[in-house]
């Protein structure tokens, strides 16, 4: 009778662990072999979102996209563009400044309304 409730159980939990493996872990990208699915300016992409919020979603989000900017913020590994996309970057970079212009290629994870930011993560330079 134990057998029977300890097979299922284990078959259920190994199951389970492996699913949360996946999810947590099996979907990460290589963002810099992957082709930028638009090459856009800061200001280009930023006035999209701010025109109509569900088309751009459906345009960028979870797209790989290089953008063209100032960079306006650094701070460890956040970098800000123009006052309105924010990066995340996977490796900071101690050679890039303020006020220089770079291409940045990265994920887009989404649209902040309130405050008018565009994120995005997985970010490098790629200029």
């Amino acid at each position: 009778m134990k057998k029977i409730l300890i097979i299922p159980l284990l078959a259920i939990s190994f199951v389970g662990l492996g699913s949360y493996y996946y999810v947590m872990h099996g979907g990460a990208r290589d963002l810099k072999s992957e082709t930028a699915s638009y090459c856009v300016s800061s200001s280009d992409i930023a006035s999209e979102f701010t025109a109509n919020l569900d088309n751009s979603n459906k345009k960028y989000l979870e797209k790989a996209v290089a953008i063209t900017g100032t960079i306006t913020k650094l701070q460890d590994s956040l970098v800000t563009l123009d006052h309105s996309i924010i990066c995340v970057l996977k490796n900071p970079d101690s050679q890039i400044k303020k006020n220089q212009t770079v291409v940045i290629k990265g994920r887009v994870v989404g649209y902040d309304d309130l405050l008018g930011e565009l994120k995005l993560d997985q970010c490098f330079i790629s200029k």
